[in-house]
């Protein structure tokens, strides 16, 4: 995890350098706002630690500036402690408010949470965009990707779509008429072996043993459903 930390007085700059590397942590300080813009326009960071008295441009502004580009985690220390600062703090868009004078601990403590949430929340917004992931497999829609524990899958187009559909709805049992159909984008017309081809070249790709699959489990009589491995 790598923190922009930016604050102008070398005493607690230095303080929190020293400690939050003995947390595996890797910080970048700045002593200045344009310093700071400077710093996080060339790099990439998990969090922002933002003192709001800092000289040549002020903590509300370096705020700006990162929002226009990021919503990168941003935690405001400063010694005023005024309703009126902190609404306007988190108002322009910190997600966190620290008082000086205060722990080194609690900052600690802040800085997890706050990375923490971004991460849970950076997750969902994957799920949204086209991540499946069930059991061991995982489905990344957007880089057209499996993985099986961790092991990348090599799938064509076709075996990569049934994959896709039987994972979005694990419950639900498919016939072959319809996996052609929202697969093919054809109309089916009796043809199951485009399918069985499909379906035995995905088994013998994810399945530990092809012959008594469990993750593309045949539903006799009707169809495909997802196993889940189990």
């Amino acid at each position: 995890m790598r923190i922009l930390l930016v604050e102008d007085d070398p005493e607690i700059s230095g303080m929190l350098e020293s400690f939050l590397a003995t947390e595996h942590f890797e910080v970048e300080t700045a002593f200045d706002g344009e310093s700071a813009c400077e710093k996080f326009t060339k790099g990439e960071y998990s969090l922002v630690l933002l003192d709001l008295m800092i000289p040549k441009k002020s903590g509300m502004e370096v705020m700006r500036t990162i929002r226009e580009k990021s919503t990168v985690p941003i935690i405001i220390m400063s010694a005023k402690d005024t309703d009126s600062d902190k609404t306007l703090g988190l108002g322009l868009g910190a997600d966190d408010y620290i008082t000086k004078p205060f722990s080194v601990t609690e900052v600690l403590a802040r800085i997890k949470a706050n990375i923490r949430r971004s991460t849970q929340y950076a997750a969902q917004e994957k799920e949204k965009k086209g991540v499946l992931k069930r059991g061991g497999l995982l489905l990344d829609a957007e880089e057209y990707s499996v993985t099986k524990d961790g092991e990348k899958i090599e799938l064509t187009a076709k075996e990569f779509e049934i994959l896709k559909l039987l994972m979005e709805n694990p419950k639900k049992v498919y016939t072959k008429e319809q996996i052609y159909s929202q697969v093919w984008k054809d109309a089916y017309f009796g043809d199951e072996n485009a399918v069985n081809v499909q379906i035995s070249r995905l088994r013998n790709k994810l399945e530990d043993n092809s012959r008594e699959p469990r993750i593309v489990v045949t539903v006799w009589g009707i169809g495909y459903k997802f196993g889940n491995g189990d």
